[in-house]
Formats: C-alpha cells, sequence, structure tokens
C-alpha cells in the first residue's frame, strides 16, 4: 500500500502519476475543469492548450468569454452536472480535474469525478506541478497584484523574455495567459483559499498586506501570517520585492529570519532602496515621478495610469525588471506604454459628455485608491460612485472602514451585496452600509436597474461615473451608457 497525497488516485509502480506527467509535457494527458470560465482557471486552461495538453471543462454558462477557449481545442459543456464525467467511457475519462474555489463538496460534478475514483485537485496542487523548471515570479497582496503581474510582463516582454504569465484580467495585447518559452514565469499569486502557499517562488513581490477574505483568514494575524508563510516559502537563493510603504508588507518583513532570500523595498519612503521621489498627478493625464536606486538618480517615471497606488506597481516592476536582467531605461520606456487592464480604472465610454470607469475596487483601500485616483485625474468634475459590496463576510467585518472610503466621490450609490460564493444569512445589508458611512450623499438603490435609472435622471455633462465591484456592478455603467446614447445628453 502507498502513501499518496491528497486527491491523487492510486498508482503503480508503474504507472506515472498525473503530476509526472504534467511535469513531462506528456501531450496525451487530459485536464478536466470545473469552473473553467472563471479568471483563475480559465488562464491556466490557456496556458495548458498552447502546451498541447488535452483540456475540457465545464461552467454554469458557456458564452462569449469562453470562445477562445473553444477556438483553442478546449472541449467546454454548459452547467456543472453528474453526466459531464459518468457518461464518459474510460479512455475519455480525465487524468485530473482541477477545480475551483467555488466548487464545493456538493458539486454534482465533483461528487461524480470523486465517485470515479479521479484525482480532484485545487489550484494550489496543480499549480507546483503546471510551472514545475520554471523560474516563477510570483506577485502577491491584497491589492495591486493584477496591474503589477501585468506591468511586470509588458517590461520583459518588450525586453524580449517571452516569459509564460497568469494574470487576473485581460490586458491589451498579451490577454490573461500564455505559455511563453522562457525560463521566467509571472504568476498573480491569489491568497484566496491559500492558494499562494502551494509553491516556491525565485522571485517573490509583496504589494501590501492588509486584512481581507475573512471567510478564510478569520483575523488580521491569520491573514498577515499567510504572507508569512508566503514569504518563507521563496527559494533562500531568491528576492523578496516588498513596498516601504505600507505597515502590513513591514510586518511580514521584520519576521524574515536573517538567513533566506534577500529583500528589497520599494515606495516613496526613505528606507526604500528603490525609490519614486518628486511624484506629480498630472490632471487629465496620468502621473510622473523621479526614481532613485539606493539614492542615486536612475531616471524619470511616466505613467499613462492615474494614482500614486500604480507607481508603487511600477517600481515593483522596475525591481522585477532589474532582478531579469532588463536595463531600467528599458523598462522605464516599457512602463510609459502601459495602459492598464479590464476591469482596472477601465474606460469604458463616453456619452451626453458622462465619462463611464470600471474598476474591480471591492475592499476599503481599494476604494479609496481608486477614488483618489479619479480625483487627481479629474480633480474639477463631479465624481459618482456606484459601490457593489463583496460577500457579507466581508461587508460585515469591514463595515465602518467600507462607509468610511468614499470621500473622494460627490455622490455615492450602493448597490446590493454581491453573495459570489456565500449565502445570505440576514447578518448584514447594504443599508447597514449607508447608515455606518458619514458621506453626505450616500444612497442604497438594490438593483442594478434601480442605479441605471436614478442615474439616467440625475447626472449631467462633465460627470464621471465609476463603477467599484468585484461581481456585476460593472452592469451599471454599460446599462447607462446606452441608455445616455438613446437618449442625448441628459
Amino acid at each position: 500500500m502507498t502513501l499518496e497525497q491528497p486527491g491523487q488516485q492510486a498508482q503503480s509502480d508503474n504507472q506515472p502519476t498525473w503530476r509526472e506527467r504534467l511535469i513531462a509535457r506528456d501531450k496525451t494527458l487530459r485536464v478536466h475543469l470545473v469552473g473553467i470560465g472563471g479568471t483563475g482557471l480559465s488562464a491556466i486552461a490557456r496556458v495548458l492548450l498552447e502546451m498541447g495538453i488535452q483540456v475540457s471543462g465545464s461552467d454554469r454558462q458557456v458564452g462569449a468569454a469562453l470562445a477562445g477557449l473553444v477556438q483553442g481545442g478546449a472541449r467546454v459543456m454548459a452547467g456543472q452536472t453528474r453526466d459531464n464525467l459518468i457518461n464518459l467511457p474510460a479512455h475519455e475519462l480525465p487524468d485530473v480535474v482541477l477545480i475551483s474555489s467555488a466548487v464545493d463538496a456538493a458539486n454534482p460534478e465533483r461528487q461524480a469525478a470523486e465517485e470515479l475514483g479521479l484525482p480532484v485537485v485545487k489550484r494550489s496542487e496543480f499549480l507546483p506541478a503546471l510551472l514545475f523548471n520554471r523560474r516563477l515570479i510570483a506577485i502577491a497582496g491584497t491589492h495591486g497584484k493584477t496591474t503589477t503581474t501585468a506591468m511586470i510582463v509588458q517590461v520583459l516582454r518588450r525586453a524580449g523574455i517571452d516569459c509564460g504569465y497568469i494574470i487576473g484580467s485581460d490586458v491589451p495585447t498579451y490577454g490573461n495567459a500564455a505559455a511563453g518559452s522562457a525560463a521566467e514565469f509571472v504568476l498573480e499569486a491569489d491568497e484566496y483559499d491559500h492558494m499562494f502557499l502551494g509553491f516556491h517562488a525565485q522571485i517573490a513581490v509583496v504589494t501590501n498586506v492588509e486584512w481581507d477574505h475573512p471567510d478564510c483568514y478569520p483575523t488580521p494575524a491569520s491573514f498577515r501570517r499567510a504572507f508569512m508563510q508566503f514569504t518563507d516559502n521563496v527559494d533562500r537563493d531568491g528576492v523578496i520585492i516588498a513596498c516601504a510603504d505600507d505597515v502590513g508588507a513591514m510586518l511580514v518583513h521584520d519576521y524574515a529570519p536573517s538567513r533566506g532570500p534577500r529583500w528589497l523595498l520599494y515606495g516613496t519612503s526613505q528606507t526604500a532602496g528603490l525609490r519614486a521621489v518628486n511624484v506629480r498627478p498630472l490632471p487629465g493625464e496620468g502621473i510622473n515621478a523621479e526614481i532613485e536606486w539606493w539614492n542615486a538618480p536612475s531616471g524619470r517615471l511616466q505613467l499613462a495610469v492615474p494614482g500614486i497606488h500604480n507607481v508603487r506597481n511600477a517600481l515593483a516592476a522596475l525591481a522585477v525588471a532589474a532582478s531579469c536582467g532588463v536595463p531600467s531605461a528599458a523598462a522605464l520606456a516599457a512602463l510609459a506604454d502601459y495602459r492598464g487592464s479590464a476591469r482596472r480604472f477601465e474606460w469604458k465610454g463616453e456619452a451626453g459628455g458622462v465619462t463611464v470607469i470600471d474598476d474591480y475596487a471591492h475592499n476599503p483601500t481599494k476604494v479609496m485608491a481608486t477614488l483618489a485616483a479619479a480625483r487627481q485625474r479629474y480633480p474639477d468634475r463631479r465624481i459618482w460612485a456606484v459601490f457593489q459590496p463583496h460577500t457579507y463576510s466581508r461587508t460585515q467585518r469591514m463595515l465602518y472602514q467600507m462607509g468610511e472610503s468614499f470621500d473622494a466621490a460627490d455622490e455615492v450609490i450602493v448597490l446590493d451585496i454581491y453573495a459570489a460564493r456565500e449565502v445570505d444569512d440576514g447578518s448584514v445589508t447594504s443599508a447597514e452600509l449607508v447608515a455606518a458611512s458619514p458621506h453626505h450623499a450616500i444612497r442604497h438603490l438594490a438593483t442594478i436597474v434601480a442605479a441605471v435609472d436614478y442615474l439616467a435622471d440625475h447626472v449631467r455633462a462633465t460627470d464621471i461615473v465609476i463603477t467599484l465591484s468585484a461581481g456585476d456592478g460593472y452592469q451599471v455603467g454599460d446599462q447607462l451608457l446606452r441608455r445616455l446614447q438613446g437618449e442625448g445628453t441628459p
């Protein structure tokens, strides 16, 4: 009898495991992804397809978003049902089933896989095999991960390094994933469900450490401990690149043992080895800063995306670039051309003089940073914040912090809570969030339709409408644009 890791099928001495076959890039390996349309799994599917691995999967809805996977050779099924697996002939059964964090034990397709004796694994188990023998560059943090990862990919690829990557959003030119031919692989390392603890990075970035995901981490201390473990897992001859401006990141830094990876700090703080000075927001444009390495001038950073948080993201990208041998001038030139990614201060359109922007911000710090960036870019325009709280657990635990995060907006609309993976237990409502907020012009409008109706009646030319949501709240902006285009100037 052999000892097996969780989710691993028994294997004979002569039969390689799915991990061994994935490491060997065995093109007969069959991988089935339950929740293939999700951000994390769709990116993995793209990488597998590029590698020539056989890919199938299912999602609750199959639409245009999955068309690229189908075109790439994936077999995608609508609905997560037992029939997706039970009715397959033995020679077509997958060798491993990869599930998203949203697929719980009651999921019928997961149950079918387990009944068939198929290995059922999460990303934290799957990614180490997928990334075996790659020089892993892992970007972690409560917020800023996606933008920082995208910036790094653009800098490395512009420098001729054909890195692989997985990004939590679509980026112009690059999409959200590629296998790449270089040793380097850039990974947005998601802390949810402890995913980022499953691998060892050679280069790690910690953008910030601010308590989030209370359904996984019940206390700020438990959240911080996870990041300590993440940095503990970095190769001893590697480097950890951390933001000196963030209290949480510095607590993780202070915990680090004296022996281990070297640390490089970035930010605007005097303690940063890589530092931005003379930061100058440019209304209607982006933001500029002078760059110093160890107090020595090293060029000018010019960004088209607004906000001091993006200066910090760019500094992290510069530090990674230096660790990969990319000259500073080349990295700065690539960053100057960075235009953002989907759902990160994304310009959606303009109608009747009203500009609509969408952002993924869903915790207090993210909301404050996004609205501050909007105020810098549009100092004299009225800003509407349309906020959709994300999950009941986060809203309950961070109620007052969320309520205080809208200062930079002139008008605030709060939608009903987006449940995501949770069930409404009656513990908190959006109306309570509104009541907890000191903002002078905040209101609760339960539905997307109600918010669109209200905005259409009250916005005026030159207004800025920003949707802030990790759920479907972005539809407010999309529908408002269509409404204004149909009715003319409000």
